[in-house]
């Protein structure tokens, strides 16, 4: 069998070392060892944020502050930790660097949308990063208008209707 790739806490390395783990515990380990095998996975997690997560992991389970019986337990606080923690992380970091920049309004909005599907932003603050990612031009012609839009959808309409004038 393969060894396992040592696992830093990159995005991008959370699925395939879960697996990895998954096949190599299924094969090597039985149930009976839990404790070998969450050491065996724990001992993969070198370099980068992994380490540092999960040598305060260790500290917790030393000081008996956390109890992790099963392997399947420790990938759920993996997940929540390296993937979606981080993936949201990431994807509010792209709603606020989002811009027109060379799009039509409507492109914009569209790509601005499909980034908000998967943040936490609502209300006025998505306003804010939707105006803050308009053209120069746009946002100077929505800031003379009148009867000011309330909802992120009236903002969408009125800048891709001001857009095609």
């Amino acid at each position: 069998m393969a060894k396992s790739p040592l696992f830093s806490g990159k995005i991008e390395e959370v699925s395939m070392f879960i697996n990895v783990a998954h096949l190599y515990l299924s094969i090597r380990i039985t149930e009976e060892l839990k404790m070998a095998r969450m050491a065996w996975v724990l001992s993969y997690m070198q370099g980068g944020v992994a380490e540092t997560w999960r040598d305060n992991l260790l500290n917790k389970l030393l000081k008996r502050e956390l109890e992790i019986e099963m392997a399947e337990e420790l990938f759920g606080k993996m997940r929540n930790k390296f993937g979606e923690t981080v993936e949201k992380e990431r994807k509010i970091e792209q709603l606020r660097t989002i811009k027109q920049e060379g799009k039509t309004c409507d492109e914009y909005v569209q790509e601005f949308k499909k980034v908000v599907r998967e943040s936490s932003y609502e209300g006025q603050l998505l306003i804010k990063e939707f105006k803050r990612g308009l053209s120069r031009v746009l946002r100077r012609k929505l800031a003379e208008i009148e009867n000011i839009p309330s909802t992120i959808e009236e903002w969408q309409k009125r800048a891709v209707r001001l857009d095609k004038h």
